[in-house]
């Protein structure tokens, strides 16, 4: 089986979703959101400090694991169907990709930004084929 870069990402999302879901990182939390069918999971703008408010950050994080996984998991699937046509995937994506990257490892040094997706990222540029 030839590792992808579509693959890589939607193994990448599928550990970020499955982070947020389990018992030894925010099982808790999500737990607690499918008592509510997932409806409502915080109260939104009033929670925003500079409105006053208090955001409760375990609740953010539980749900931002959560859904961030599936976007990274949407993403794989779309360039994944890219490589199936043998298609090359636009220089300019792969620099935006690992220039977003580059600003998450810059903010949160010690992340899967840093293990998984700047490595991830690099290889994507090293392995671009040049087309005349």
């Amino acid at each position: 089986m030839k590792i992808t870069n579509g693959k890589i990402l939607i193994l990448t999302g599928l550990m970020h979703s499955l982070f947020g879901i389990l018992p030894i990182a925010y099982g808790k939390q999500f737990n607690r959101f499918s008592k509510s069918f997932f409806f409502k999971i915080s109260n939104g703008l009033s929670e925003f400090p500079l409105l006053n408010g208090q955001m409760n950050h375990e609740t953010f994080s539980a749900f931002w694991f959560f859904y961030f996984g599936l976007i990274i998991i949407s993403l794989g699937v779309l360039i994944r169907s890219i490589e199936k046509q043998n298609l090359q995937l636009p220089l300019s994506f792969i620099w935006s990709y690992l220039i977003v990257t580059s600003i998450g490892v810059y903010m949160v040094p010690f992340s899967g930004m840093t293990i998984f997706m700047l490595p991830h990222a690099i290889f994507m540029l090293l392995t671009h084929k040049k087309t005349k």
